[in-house]
């Protein structure tokens, strides 16, 4: 159970650092791109110190893998400044739903009708999320939306891996070369935007700040699953995270959210729990 805590309060810790980093008007790019820094350095020390050996199938997946692995940190700092932790953390979460889907399609995996229950509770909370009171403008959060899609498609690379990886060291290759190819997409990304904030240590430092949390959450989920069920870790790990983030960003950083946001949040946590069983 320490490892599956431990897990909880990374992941927790992610969206929080955004949350200061937004709200300090930080370089966006320049944290994601130190970010991936110190998580390529570290899955390379891992793997050079296994002796993994390289394979093709891991080096192609994993690149292509960084690709939603990049989009999805970067739109999950973006939703964290507009529609604050709490709502983008539930979101982030909710992408599991994507890898569910997929595996319906692709492997026949379907879902129990619990799980069905679960996913309609999930689209309920986006469709909840997304409508306006009579006070407020018709407004769309597509970047919730882009969260959800690209967060779960990286979740999906995840699965595809572990579904057809012949050898379980190749996990640090695989890991490898997500985070360097994240890394060089948000450099490219970094030089051409040619933003008006300029480069600060702060920056740099508060994205080594989130890549320590980025690699241990992984790490002590991987931990936990060793130790305890697979029906058990998800849920807690889904709903354990969501919750923190919410009560942390209540406390800390003062967010205050619509009734229909906090709904939205509760049944997501449901959501989430149900389509793990």
């Amino acid at each position: 159970m320490l490892y599956l805590v431990l897990a909880i309060l990374c992941s927790s810790s992610i969206a929080l650092i955004f949350k200061f980093s937004e709200t300090s008007n930080m370089n966006r790019f320049v944290v994601t791109t130190s970010n991936y820094l110190i998580a390529f350095i570290t899955s390379l020390v891992l793997t050079l110190i296994e002796g993994t050996p390289w394979t093709a199938f891991p080096i192609w997946l994993g690149s292509l893998a960084g690709i939603f692995f990049f989009l999805s940190f970067y739109l999950y700092q973006k939703s964290v400044r507009e529609s604050g932790a709490s709502l983008s953390g539930a979101f982030g979460k909710m992408g599991i739903l994507i890898p569910m889907i997929l595996s319906v399609i692709i492997w026949n995996e379907m879902p129990a009708f619990i799980q069905w229950i679960g996913i309609a509770l999930a689209l309920l909370s986006i469709l909840l999320v997304n409508l306006p009171s009579k006070r407020e403008r018709k407004t769309f959060h597509i970047d919730l939306i882009f969260l959800f899609f690209f967060g779960g498609m990286a979740e999906f690379f995840n699965k595809f891996f572990q579904k057809y990886a012949t050898d379980s060291a190749d996990k640090n290759l695989f890991l490898f070369f997500v985070f360097f190819s994240a890394f060089i997409i948000s450099l490219i990304f970094s030089v051409l935007k040619k933003s008006r904030k300029k480069f600060a240590l702060k920056d740099f430092f508060t994205g080594l700040a989130v890549g320590v949390p980025n690699l241990f959450s992984s790490f002590f989920l991987i931990m936990s699953l060793d130790h305890l069920k697979t029906a058990v870790v998800f849920p807690i790990y889904s709903a354990g995270s969501i919750t923190l983030i919410t009560l942390a960003s209540t406390l800390f950083f003062k967010e205050k959210l619509k009734t229909k946001e906090i709904i939205s949040i509760i049944v997501t946590i449901i959501a989430l729990i149900l389509v793990n069983m």
